[in-house]
C-alpha cells in the first residue's frame, strides 16, 4: 500500500535499488551504531554521525546494485524479468546517472566522515565493480562471486563500520568480542545468501556461461549445502552463549538463535527446490534471518 502511494518514479527508483539490500544496509548500518554506543563506557559524538554514515553507505549500495543490474540487462530479461532495466521500465542511461550519482555522493560524504567509513565504502565499491564489471567480472566464477559478497556484507562492514563508529564516539580501535562474534556470523550467513541468490537463476546463468555454484552442483545440492551452513551458524551462537561473551546477555544469545534455527527448518520444509518461485522465497526468508541478527545484538548487548 505504501509503495502504491509513492510516485512512478519513486517505486522505479526502489525497485532498481532491491529493497532487500537497501534494509538490509540500514539495518546494519543503525546496529552498528547502537552496539558501538552501547558497548562504550561514556560514548559522545556528533549528532550528524548516524544520519551522515547511512546515506553515504546507501549510496554505495545503490552503486553497487545499480551497476550489477546495467551490466546484466539481457540476463535479467531472463532471470528477472521484472526489473526496471530488463522491462524497459526504466531508460539505461537514466540507470547510469543513477548509478553514477549514488557512487559519487557516497565517496564524497565517506571522505569527509574519516578514515574507516572511507574504507568501507572504497572496498565495497570496488568489489561490487569487480563483481559485476568486465572484463574481471566475478561473478563468473562462483567462489569469487561469493567471497565478493561475504566479504563485503560479512567482513568489511562489520569490522571498518564498528570502527568507524566506536573512534567516532570516542573510543579504541579495539574491537569487542561481541563485534567479532557478530562479523562470524554475518560472514557464514553472506555465503548462505549468495549460494541462494543464484539457485533460482540457473536457466539465465546456464545461457550466458555464469558458473554459479547451482550451475555447477544442481540446486537440490546447493541448498542442502546452505542449509548445513546456516544450521552451524546458529549452532555456533548458542555454543557462544552457553561460554559466554563479554558485553552480550548469555541466555538471550542461547533462546534468540535456537528459535530461529527452528523457524529456519521449519520454513525449509516448504521449499520446492525445483520451483524457483519457492527458492525465492526461501532466499527472501534467508534475508529476515539476516535482518532479525542486526535487530538482536542490540537487544541482547542492552540486556546484557
Amino acid at each position: 500500500m505504501i509503495r502504491s502511494s509513492l510516485p512512478a518514479g519513486m517505486r522505479t527508483l526502489i525497485r532498481f535499488s532491491r529493497l532487500h539490500t537497501i534494509i538490509g544496509t540500514s539495518l546494519s548500518v543503525v546496529s552498528l551504531f547502537v552496539l558501538a554506543w552501547l558497548l562504550l563506557p561514556d560514548p559522545a559524538g556528533p549528532a550528524w554521525l548516524l544520519p551522515v554514515t547511512l546515506v553515504a553507505s546507501l549510496g554505495a549500495n545503490l552503486y553497487i546494485v545499480g551497476l550489477n543490474q546495467l551490466t546484466d540487462i539481457e540476463i535479467d530479461r531472463i532471470n528477472k524479468p521484472g526489473l526496471p532495466l530488463a522491462s524497459g521500465e526504466l531508460a539505461v542511461s537514466t540507470g547510469r546517472a543513477w548509478v553514477v550519482t549514488a557512487g559519487v555522493l557516497a565517496l564524497v560524504l565517506a571522505a569527509l566522515s574519516g578514515p574507516y567509513l572511507f574504507i568501507t565504502v572504497v572496498a565495497s565499491m570496488i568489489i561490487g565493480t569487480l563483481y559485476s564489471l568486465p572484463p574481471v567480472r566475478l561473478k563468473r566464477f562462483h567462489f569469487w562471486a561469493a567471497a565478493s559478497i561475504f566479504t563485503v556484507r560479512g567482513l568489511v562492514v562489520n569490522l571498518f563500520m564498528y570502527l568507524h563508529f566506536q573512534i567516532s564516539l570516542g573510543g579504541t580501535t579495539m574491537l569487542p568480542a561481541a563485534i567479532w562474534l557478530l562479523t562470524a556470523f554475518i560472514f557464514a550467513l553472506s555465503l548462505v545468501i549468495a549460494w541462494f541468490k543464484d539457485m533460482p537463476d540457473i536457466a539465465g546463468d546456464r545461457q550466458f556461461q555464469i558458473v554459479t555454484l547451482s550451475v555447477r552442483l544442481g540446486a537440490r545440492r546447493v541448498f542442502r549445502l546452505g542449509m548445513g551452513v546456516l544450521s552451524l551458524c546458529y549452532l555456533g551462537m548458542i555454543a557462544a552463549g552457553m561460554v559466554g561473551v563479554a558485553g552480550l546477555n548469555s541466555a538471550g544469545l542461547i533462546i534468540a538463535h535456537a528459535a530461529l534455527l527452528v523457524v529456519a527448518w521449519w520454513q525449509a520444509r516448504l521449499v520446492e527446490v525445483d520451483r524457483p518461485k519457492s527458492v525465492t522465497r526461501y532466499y527472501r526468508f534467508i534475508w529476515v534471518l539476516f535482518y532479525l541478527e542486526y535487530l538482536v545484538f542490540p537487544l541482547i548487548a542492552g540486556a546484557a
